[in-house]
């Protein structure tokens, strides 16, 4: 099991520099752990690059089908105390957003603060230095 921060799943539902190597990935391990919002930041992610003009309406509709996909068959941190007052500790540390902080603090409690035991995919530099700062593996 692997967790995978936003960042590190959008390339599986649009073409992008990275989809092969985050294939490769899921297919060495296909459970998929997430945190609680992730499927909104995902959403988010795709309809910001149609505005950006990086994708079309039509490709965005087609990765949010295969965004759903994904979501019957992942694993989702639910949204708890422990994972909150993670995040709050995790903000005063390190220099991430609410967002990024909430997905790092669900890692931590998905894996019982055991970072060693869970691998934690990403690709966005800030979260994942301080991921890496927490003691998480960072694939990228």
């Amino acid at each position: 099991m692997k967790f995978w921060d936003t960042s590190a799943l959008v390339p599986l539902m649009v073409q992008e520099p990275a989809t092969t190597a985050r294939e490769h990935l899921l297919r060495s391990d296909l459970t998929i752990l997430v945190w609680w919002a992730t499927a909104v930041e995902c959403a988010s992610a795709l309809r910001r690059l149609v505005r950006e003009g990086a994708l079309r309406a039509a490709d965005a509709e087609a990765a949010e089908a295969r965004l759903r996909q994904f979501e019957q068959f992942w694993v989702a941190v639910e949204p708890a105390d422990p994972v909150r007052r993670q995040a709050a500790r995790l903000l005063r540390i390190h220099p991430l957003r609410a967002a990024d902080a909430l997905q790092l603090a669900a890692a931590l409690v998905a894996c019982q603060h055991d970072p060693r035991t869970l691998p934690f995919v990403c690709a966005d530099d800030r979260l994942a230095t301080a991921a890496r700062l927490e003691g998480f593996d960072v694939l990228t």
